[in-house]
């Protein structure tokens, strides 16, 4: 699988911070994985766990924010999607890496509510912006992985 450089992948940021965000991350990436082989109530208790452990790992919130799109659960998205937004932004770790997946993200659950012309324009920015992720507008768990 080509990696899109101008999109963040988890697996480049595993090895970070102190030991429990490194804990934590390790539990995102096997939560991701789960969700990859389809088991997403697996998926959704590693991406707790990881909370659990760092309640500030914004890249949780992010692989939550995109579970609970892949489950259709567009309120539930959004909330994890804007702490996670919260978090990047506080710790001035948003960057263009990141903010593609927030835009994209977004867009993907606007459109579950409905709001399909706000939800659009943002997949087309995220898609311009990373065409290798966004170009079919979804990210997977491989892609964010």
């Amino acid at each position: 699988m080509q990696r899109d450089a101008r999109a963040l992948h988890v697996e480049e940021v595993a090895a970070a911070g102190d030991a429990a965000r490194r804990a934590s991350t390790r539990l995102v990436l096997e939560g991701l994985a789960a969700d990859s082989r389809q088991q997403p109530d697996r998926a959704l208790s590693q991406y707790e766990r990881a909370l659990q452990i760092d309640s500030g790992n914004a890249v949780a919130y992010l692989a939550l924010a995109r579970h609970h799109i892949e489950q259709r659960d567009a309120p539930r998205a959004l909330a994890y999607l804007d702490h996670a937004q919260l978090l990047y932004e506080s710790t001035q770790a948003d960057s263009p890496r990141v903010s593609v997946h927030l835009l994209g993200l977004r867009g993907n659950a606007l459109q579950l509510e409905g709001r399909m012309l706000e939800g659009d324009a943002l997949l087309v920015q995220a898609a311009r912006r990373a065409p290798d992720v966004w170009g079919d507008g979804f990210l997977s768990a491989d892609e964010l992985r």
